[in-house]
């Protein structure tokens, strides 16, 4: 049973290198992880089925988060902002990408749109990132820094919800933590985060490299990527900036994803911004936007219940602690982390992982003598590895999606990869030392 988790990861890692498609390789994963737990074949696919459900309103938030993406579109505002970036940065590779993680940052914080923003600003770049021979490899491992740093370091947006799921999660398992001392627990592992978007920028990604057509697996699309007209700024995106507050604000007081994007889509109707016989192909829009990611997160979730349910996480977990005793915090602290990306590649999901890896890493925690502290750098770090690098998170689908709009950038290969050298390496190693510290 130890192996379940270790083998079906593996399968689904070697079928995304070979350029299986990530729905189909999660889908064999999980009945690799069935078969082996001693279930059979239909009971593994049904297990898989009935899990989908966990990230039901995270799927039906990006549906509607794209359709507001493809609303806002529409209305031209992100030209100014896509011209802007153009104009001053048309030339300079490396500010280029720090511009784009900086927006990247803001979709987690300051405007919670998180992966929304990224098929509307990103595709009419692309002929200029050709142009400059920018690497797109550079993009994606800054797009990965904007959607997850900020989460893991800063108690806003989605960072709130983070910190406050490593909160209860401990919390429901026997340790007492304040917001504050999760907050300090991440300091140390995000500082990683900058190290490895620094690297990528400054070092790995510098040199000229040209995309080629056809790379990403799909077709060429010469028109998503041509360059933007001059918009001057009106009274519609007026309009549009209203909605996008109200929009915030609404899912800031409610926690509610869902109602936030329903409610900025609704404005945008109201305002008279988009005509309301642009309805159907708004929607139709931001299912062909996110329709892919939010299938791909609902598999995902359906492949962690399968891990959870035939208790192949909690054998990982049991088999690891026995090895090293309970005196080697240096050693135990290894182990865990490694765990954690092992599941985190899987499941996809930091947010989802946190939960699962709690109930089994405090007991070993408290046993060996981590502080509360400490005990959260180690949850915190073990569920955000794995996110960067995950063929099936939503931190390399959204880079992807908009890098690969003209069929020139693979997922796996271009995003997946960089993503998980530049960031789960010093993740881990920043990790490890945050626990060692506290």
């Amino acid at each position: 049973m130890e192996w379940v988790v270790l083998v079906s990861v593996l399968v689904m890692t070697v079928l995304s290198l070979l350029r299986v498609n990530v729905i189909i390789a999660i889908i064999l994963a999980s009945i690799t992880a069935g078969l082996m737990a001693g279930l059979s074949l239909v009971e593994s696919v049904t297990m898989l089925v009935d899990g989908m459900g966990g990230q039901a309103e995270t799927a039906l938030s990006y549906i509607l988060l794209g359709a507001f993406a493809v609303a806002i579109s529409y209305t031209g505002i992100t030209t100014i902002l896509v011209n802007y970036l153009i104009k001053k940065l048309t030339g300079k590779k490396t500010m280029m990408m720090l511009a784009i993680a900086g927006v990247a940052c803001l979709s987690q914080n300051l405007i919670p749109v998180h992966i929304a923003f990224i098929p509307i600003l990103i595709p009419p770049l692309l002929k200029l990132f050709d142009e400059m021979k920018l690497d797109r490899r550079g993009v994606a491992s800054a797009l990965t820094f904007g959607l997850k740093a900020p989460y893991i370091v800063i108690p806003a947006g989605f960072g709130l919800l983070f910190h406050e799921v490593i909160k209860g999660s401990m919390e429901s398992n026997g340790v007492n933590i304040t917001m504050g001392q999760v907050t300090l627990s991440m300091l140390i592992p995000g500082l990683g985060m900058v190290v490895g978007l620094l690297i990528a920028v400054f070092i790995t990604y510098r040199k000229d490299r040209l995309s080629k057509p056809g790379s990403g697996g799909g077709d060429v699309e010469e028109v998503s990527t041509a360059t933007p007209k001059d918009v001057a700024f009106n009274k519609k995106h007026f309009y549009t900036l209203i909605a996008i507050v109200v929009a915030v604000a609404v899912q800031l007081i409610t926690e509610n994803l869902i109602l936030g994007a329903l409610t900025g889509l609704v404005l945008m109707f109201v305002f008279i911004v988009v005509p309301f016989h642009k309805g159907d192909s708004v929607m139709t829009g931001g299912i062909a936007m996110m329709g892919t990611i939010a299938f791909v997160m609902l598999v995902a979730s359906g492949y962690g219940n399968v891990l959870q349910e035939t208790g192949a996480v909690d054998a990982l977990v049991e088999v690891s602690s026995g090895v090293f005793g309970e005196n080697n915090q240096a050693l135990i602290a290894f182990i865990l982390l490694l765990v954690g990306l092992v599941v985190t590649m899987g499941i996809g999901s930091s947010f989802g992982t946190i939960p699962i890896i709690a109930a089994l890493f405090v007991p070993i925690c408290i046993a060996a003598g981590f502080s509360p502290i400490a005990t959260a750098t180690l949850i915190g770090t073990a569920g955000a590895l794995g996110d960067a690098g995950s063929p099936a998170s939503d931190s390399t689908l959204g880079p992807t999606s908009g890098l690969n709009a003209d069929g020139r950038h693979h997922h796996i290969w271009d995003t997946c990869v960089p993503t998980f050298v530049h960031y789960n390496i010093p993740l881990f190693i920043f990790g490890w030392i945050g626990a060692m510290v506290f």
